[in-house]
């Protein structure tokens, strides 16, 4: 079945090289991020697993958890771990999930629910598809999913970007421009009225009869 923008995110039990974790409740209260891997020792997933090592205070100081999936087992994982350091010079400090299964590819709609077998003998270009970024709010709902090509590798501070909008925007009336960034003007949605715009934000200017800016609250 098809995971569409605020579906409820499947529940599961896996194995991390953190031991085992029940998602939801490993979630909690605040948002996290699940991003996905074809194949353990692949060159651009080896640099992306750094890079979002690297950044983890980021998210930490967002009340976002990491958790990496690899459909790979769990001692594999370990292992890659050590390539990842020598790499970027970052180790992950987040759970990676094993999916020898791949129960969890398939939940997530990155592979057809028609595959069978495990993950033994499959090659990266089978598994082209379990390449994918979800934001996952404290409601337990798919906020944001990004599904990236093998040969990209995948720009984490966009998705700091994007949860900063996300989280900004489930706060406030407001929603997030082109390009925006922290601190940059923001748009009024068309549920608030005028008055109420001003007496929320003080001010704002109207660029079209339908578009409103205002400066980012909070």
């Amino acid at each position: 079945m098809a995971l569409h923008i605020n579906d409820i995110a499947p529940d599961l039990e896996a194995d991390t090289t953190e031991g085992p974790i029940r998602f939801h409740d490993w979630i909690g209260d605040g948002y996290a991020i699940l991003f996905s891997h074809p194949k353990n020792f692949t060159p651009v997933c080896t640099t992306e697993l750094g890079v979002m090592a690297g950044l983890a205070p980021e998210f930490t100081r967002r009340g976002a958890r990491i958790t990496g999936i690899s459909v790979d087992p769990v001692e594999s994982h370990h292992k890659w771990e050590g390539d990842i350091k020598v790499a970027t010079g970052f180790e992950p400090a987040y759970p990676l999930i094993g999916d020898t299964d791949l129960k969890v590819a398939k939940l997530y709609d990155m592979l057809p629910a028609s595959v069978e077998g495990t993950s033994e003998g499959r090659t990266p270009a089978d598994n082209a598809t379990v390449r994918t970024v979800f934001i996952i709010g404290p409601d337990k709902r798919i906020k944001l999913s990004l599904t990236y090509p093998m040969t990209t590798g995948r720009n984490f501070d966009e998705t700091l970007r994007a949860l900063d909008s996300i989280q900004l925007t489930a706060k406030h009336q407001v929603a997030t421009p082109a390009n925006w960034k922290q601190g940059e003007d923001v748009i009024v949605t068309a549920a608030v009225s005028d008055e109420d715009a001003t007496a929320r934000f003080d001010s704002f200017e109207r660029v079209l009869p339908y578009l409103r800016k205002t400066r980012q609250p909070g």
